[in-house]
């Protein structure tokens, strides 16, 4: 069973699949603690929040409510609703809380693809055809540590920065878990002018790729 606390269709507006139609599936909680958090109602899963699966598809606002259901559940949701996109985004929260192999092999075979954005600081439980989007999040006030196996598992990995100390970090943690094959992103926090400005000045010294949040820019979810 899996804790939903929201599901839309959109389009991706991050790293490799930006432009990508997608249904995002937001999980419930989260123990990561990450300052700048957009999504902290998904923080904790209190029984008190609980909700049908319709209540949470239908809401418009961000809310701590969330439905306790099936990966056939959530599957026949996204047919009742008409969804035209086949690529789902698993997202939270942190999702890899989860085991989100049954969540992946029931949609695979409905013939979705998969894509789980992580902290990496949770074991990845998902099947290989799963692309798995890290992004590492290092001394966060929850005090967990980015797992290697995590980062060893990503397909990307799009790290939000805001100064140079962030660039430092991932530097540090990269060099310690063998990534030197993966696809590595600089995403600025909150769009602000010098983070995009560091973002872009790394990237282009590093041949690194820049995320700029593009569902932000042009206003949609």
């Amino acid at each position: 069973m899996y804790k939903v606390n929201e599901i839309f269709e959109t389009i991706q507006g991050e790293a490799s699949f930006t432009g990508t139609p997608s249904i995002f599936l937001r999980l419930q909680g989260c123990p990561v603690g990450c300052a700048w958090c957009d999504t902290k109602q998904t923080w904790h899963a209190k029984d008190t929040y609980i909700v049908s699966l319709d209540s949470v598809v239908e809401k418009k606002a961000d809310s701590e409510s969330w439905a306790n259901v099936s990966a056939e559940q959530i599957l026949s949701e996204f047919n009742k609703r008409g969804y035209q996109a086949k690529h789902v985004v698993i997202t939270g929260g942190e999702p890899c809380m989860y085991d989100l192999i049954p969540l992946c092999e029931t949609l695979h075979q409905a013939g979705f693809t998969t894509q789980i954005e992580t902290s990496g600081t949770f074991e990845i439980k998902a099947p290989e055809e799963t692309w798995v989007t890290v992004s590492p999040k290092i001394n966060m006030r929850g005090g967990y540590q980015v797992l290697s196996s995590a980062m060893q598992r990503a397909n990307e990995i799009k790290h939000p920065v805001a100064i140079q100390k962030h660039v430092e970090e991932l530097e540090e943690l990269l060099q310690a878990t063998e990534t030197s094959d993966k696809l590595v992103y600089l995403q600025p926090i909150s769009q602000k002018a010098r983070a995009t400005k560091l973002a872009i000045d790394t990237c282009k010294a590093k041949n690194w790729r820049l995320s700029v949040q593009v569902h932000k820019y042009i206003g949609i979810n």
